[in-house]
């Protein structure tokens, strides 16, 4: 159950994230309230997540997942592009989580 929370909670803020580059600066009303929205669930069950999974393991995962899907949402949505490095560094992000929760004696969960 913790682990659908945390996937909920970084949903919730890739959601307010995407809608606060629609807002254009917050002169947008529903991207803008979509924003408060998005970040207020993103936080509340990211509350929930701490409660049994350590706060440096649910940060690790909140911020990498949350870095790859944005930059999937921008390269799709967006037409950002996504270079070689940015592949690479994002395949390091999400190797260093890997290596984190199943290798790391300090963040036992």
């Amino acid at each position: 159950m913790p682990y659908l929370l945390l996937f909920l909670a970084i949903l919730s803020e890739v959601i307010g994230t995407t809608a606060l580059k629609v807002s254009d600066g917050f002169t947008r009303p529903v991207p803008c309230a979509m924003v408060v929205i998005g970040y207020g669930f993103a936080f509340f069950f990211l509350s929930l997540v701490l409660k049994s999974i350590p706060v440096g393991v649910a940060y690790a995962i909140w911020s990498g997942v949350g870095i790859v899907l944005v930059s999937l949402i921008g390269y799709l949505y967006f037409q950002q592009a996504l270079d070689m490095p940015a592949l690479a560094g994002m395949g390091l992000i999400i190797a260093g989580i890997l290596v984190m929760n199943l290798f790391s004696k300090t963040f036992q969960h």
